[in-house]
């Protein structure tokens, strides 16, 4: 109570104490908060600038909702008032930017908001300073609010980049001029794309090219806060070249500028300048220019000290291989692996494990390097990796007979990785007929070459090669009698282990009682296996942790996926006989079934569509299952969108506010060319009003076994129920093809989550109460009802799932903003599950009925 009074006080030294107190001591529910409101309220009306200034500050401290209730209304009036002095305007500034980050919702969006903006325009750099990173943090939740400050910033920046030090002299650091507002200016460009208006795009290209050039010059210091002041500035400069991914010449620049840092004596330069050419790589403007450094970055994996700089290394090679350095670049990383240290061995296994694939020309190649990964680091080997082995072995007739011998051979070490014995098992069991004939690995040395590591191996090996020995009964009737000797062996028959003993068993009683047909007949080669999306990237993607948009690795391998990269399965061929293409996406082994014999089931855009047509014709029907691939996509954003026996279309999308970008690759599956090669996106008239969709061109040749990507970048101008149908066009073989999928453009793509608590949900919720602001539907289940995947559908759907809000725990309730060029529309849902009945009451309420009925169509669909 004593520090309230003092608040009343006219005397600096006594206010600044209250206020201190208040701000370290006082807890938001206290019963003082009230009394407290009230001085702080008359300290901002007073207008002393230093009353003000001190009670702005404890506002900021405190930082709390009753704060944000109280003042948040009141801040910017005082913030973009004429007469409030400069200082006071910082204090405003922050402290907005203070509550608007502990509550958002409490912020209103007013008329202030475009008079904010022109504080870029002040002259006190310390205001501007403070306006950038409110502005900043407001644009990234609400940017066509604050649309209007890139110009603005590109203007200060530009006075910024082009002054003198002397012109700036209270705020140049070390040389250089305001390097914190010219970081948080550039930040501020990153939350837009590039500017539209041809004059503020050359203005900012101009301050961008500035910066590199005076990165070049000599220092004008020796002081190492000169150079970071430059740095930082440099490194926020290529960090919007890249985000722009639109000007050739300065991203090959600002390739060269990291390039010469790769080799600088501080540590921390070398990690950044690695970093940033993750991302460079990515780019197709520049990936040619990281490309010629790749010996300093292999140096750097050689000699660096620093663990976490080696780790970058790794990252880098990993984005800048292609078809042209992938043997030298997984040659390298094998080379390191070997003396790597533990913490990042199992990532760099992995990473070679998908480039072998993805590069992979001549898949005895590929083979050599997994079975020496295994021996070089078999520990850090997962499941995934040798199961894709084997999968692209069975898949693949011309690499069996290799594999087989290139096992063999790799088992007759006295110390073999378990890893090793495990593909050794599968394949020799599979394929070691096709090296029987040489006296050397004869059947029964075959099969005493894998005996002799059963009892070293654990029990899910051990099982394995139990399903080994009875294919070789099959397939070599004169070890048949040797292996029944083993299977009746009281270690196997009488073993503590049920699945040892039962295989065991089944194995001995197929053996003795099967005629040669039944044994040959249930002891068949495997047919080749079907295909989904790739299990070794998956591991990588769960280790490297959730991705963000500009994720270095996703961006490169979305650029140039050939074989594994990202959604790009492949269906399995029709017989054991069949060779699926080089570019044959073989993914992940476990639990999938073998693929039928029998002929592939007929798509659309197949090998008999339109023989006679020589140009383009009419658009295509939509593609048999495109709506089920359609709705796949409701809550996803990467996956097969499509797939024949010709061609594979993947996606990989991402979505900020109302503007996102897709990239659509499209993947031949054959060794001919496809020629003429035309995607056209097509949008009724209605959606073209609502959707601006912007596409790049694609080359109208494909090669064989190649692939090629395009850019869609999509902007919501207002909320839409139809989807663009995507219609490819082009040539195979002297036949026209022609497909129409529907591209997963949906209206929940352009939702941002809201987190509430309870009572403000039900409070929003009871305002959204007009009958035609409701949609319900009561459906039934048509999946599992799994509480984990539930809440995985409702998040990747786009809103945020708000945890101990409704009074039934087993309820799920979201909430969530739709962006649009035109307005924001908040929305809530609730959806109710009945497990004995098996079915689902869906609630939503938005402030817009058509949004509604559409967001409720779209989910209901995913239950």
């Amino acid at each position: 109570m004593e520090a309230v009074n003092l608040l009343s006080s006219n005397r600096y030294t006594e206010k600044q104490i209250g206020y201190l107190f208040i701000s370290v001591l006082v807890n938001s529910n206290s019963e003082l908060i009230r009394l407290i409101n009230n001085a702080i309220k008359n300290d901002l009306a007073s207008r002393n600038p230093t009353f003000m200034g001190l009670a702005l500050h404890c506002i900021a401290n405190v930082g709390s909702r009753e704060m944000a209730e109280a003042f948040a209304g009141e801040i910017p009036k005082i913030l973009v008032a004429g007469d409030t002095m400069d200082s006071v305007k910082q204090s405003a500034a922050l402290c907005l930017l203070r509550l608007y980050r502990t509550s958002p919702d409490l912020v209103p969006m007013g008329d202030w908001t475009s008079r904010v903006v022109h504080l870029l325009n002040d002259q006190h750099l310390g205001v501007v300073t403070a306006a950038t990173s409110l502005i900043t943090t407001l644009a990234q939740k609400n940017p066509e609010e604050f649309k209007t400050s890139v110009s603005l910033a590109v203007s200060r920046l530009s006075r910024i980049v082009t002054s003198a030090s002397t012109d700036l002299q209270d705020y140049t650091y070390y040389f250089v001029p305001a390097p914190w507002l010219s970081v948080k200016l550039l930040r501020l460009l990153q939350c837009y794309p590039p500017p539209e208006d041809p004059a503020v795009r050359g203005r900012l290209t101009e301050c961008l090219e500035t910066i590199l050039n005076k990165a070049q010059e000599p220092p004008k210091s020796k002081k190492v806060q000169h150079s970071n002041a430059k740095n930082a500035v440099l490194f926020e400069a290529i960090s919007l070249i890249i985000h722009h991914d639109s000007e050739p010449n300065l991203l090959v620049r600002a390739c060269n500028q990291l390039g010469q840092f790769l080799q600088h004596r501080e540590t921390n330069l070398r990690y950044l300048a690695l970093e940033s050419m993750c991302t460079l790589a990515s780019s197709e403007f520049s990936h040619e220019a990281v490309k010629t450094h790749i010996e300093t970055v292999i140096n750097a994996l050689k000699t660096e000290r620093d663990v976490s700089v080696r780790q970058r290394a790794v990252d880098l090679l990993y984005a800048m291989c292609d078809r042209s350095n992938a043997q030298q670049i997984v040659a390298e990383m094998l080379s390191y692996l070997e003396t790597a240290d533990y913490s990042i061995r199992e990532e760099i296994v992995l990473k070679v494990a998908i480039l072998a694939e993805k590069y992979a020309v001549d898949y005895t190649w590929y083979v050599d390097t997994i079975l020496n990964l295994i021996r070089i680091a078999g520990d850090y080997v997962s499941e995934e990796v040798w199961y894709r082995v084997i999968q692209i072995v069975i898949n693949r007739d011309d690499v069996q007979g290799y594999a087989a011998k290139t096992v063999f051979e790799a088992l007759q070490a006295p110390a073999c990785h378990e890893n090793l014995v495990k593909v050794g098992g599968y394949i020799l069991g599979e394929f070691g007929n096709l090296i029987a004939g040489d006296p050397r690995s004869s059947p029964l040395i075959q099969f005493n070459l894998l005996h002799s590591k059963f009892h070293l191996c654990s029990v899910p090996t051990r099982a394995l090669l139990l399903s080994t020995y009875i294919k070789f009964v099959n397939l070599f009737p004169e070890v048949k009698a040797t292996i029944q000797d083993v299977l009746r062996s009281d270690s196997q028959l009488k073993n503590a282990d049920v699945e040892l003993q039962q295989r065991a068993v089944e194995y001995l009683r197929l053996s003795t009682v099967a005629s040669t047909d039944i044994l040959a007949t249930v002891l068949e080669e495997m047919p080749p296996f079907p295909e989904r999306e790739s299990s070794i990237l998956a591991k990588l993607k769960k280790k490297k942790g959730p991705s963000t948009v500009t994720d270095l690795e996703e961006t490169k391998r979305e650029r140039s996926i050939d074989v594994n990269g990202g959604p790009e399965p492949v269906p399995a061929s029709t017989s054991a006989a069949s060779t699926p293409s080089p570019s044959a996406d073989l993914l992940g082994l476990g639990a999938v079934p073998p693929a039928p014999t029998g002929p592939p089931p007929s798509s659309g855009g197949g090998l008999l569509v339109d023989v006679f047509s020589d140009s383009a014709s009419a658009v295509a029907p939509l593609a048999p299952g495109s709506e089920d691939n359609f709705a796949r996509f409701v809550c996803k954003n990467n996956g097969v969108l499509f797939e024949n026996q010709l061609l594979q279309i993947g996606l990989k999308s991402e979505f900020r506010q109302n503007l996102g970008r897709m990239f659509i690759f499209y993947g031949n599956k054959t060794s001919t060319q496809f020629l003429n090669f035309t995607p056209t996106l097509i949008c009724a008239d209605d959606l073209q009003t609502n959707l601006n969709l912007q596409t790049k061109p694609v080359d109208p040749t494909v090669d064989g076994g190649a692939q090629v990507q395009q850019v869609v970048n999509i902007e919501c101008i207002s909320d839409f129920t139809e989807a663009p149908v995507l219609n490819i066009q082009f040539r195979y073989g002297g036949t026209f093809q022609n497909v129409s999928v529907k591209l997963p453009i949906t209206l929940n793509k352009f939702f941002q989550p809201t987190e509430m608590a309870s009572q403000d949900f039900f409070q929003r919720w009871k305002q959204l109460s007009n009958p035609q602001q409701e949609v319900q539907n009561i459906f039934k289940a048509k999946h599992p009802m799994d509480t984990e995947i539930t809440k995985a559908k409702i998040i990747g759907f786009g809103s945020a799932l708000l945890e101990e809000v409704d009074p039934n725990p087993a309820n799920f309730v979201g909430a969530g903003i739709i962006h649009t060029k035109t307005t924001q529309i908040g929305c809530l849902l609730r959806l109710e599950p009945n497990l004995q009945a098996q079915m689902y009451r869906l609630t939503l309420r938005t402030s817009k009925d058509t949004v509604s009925q559409r967001l409720c169509e779209l989910l209901s669909e995913q239950f």
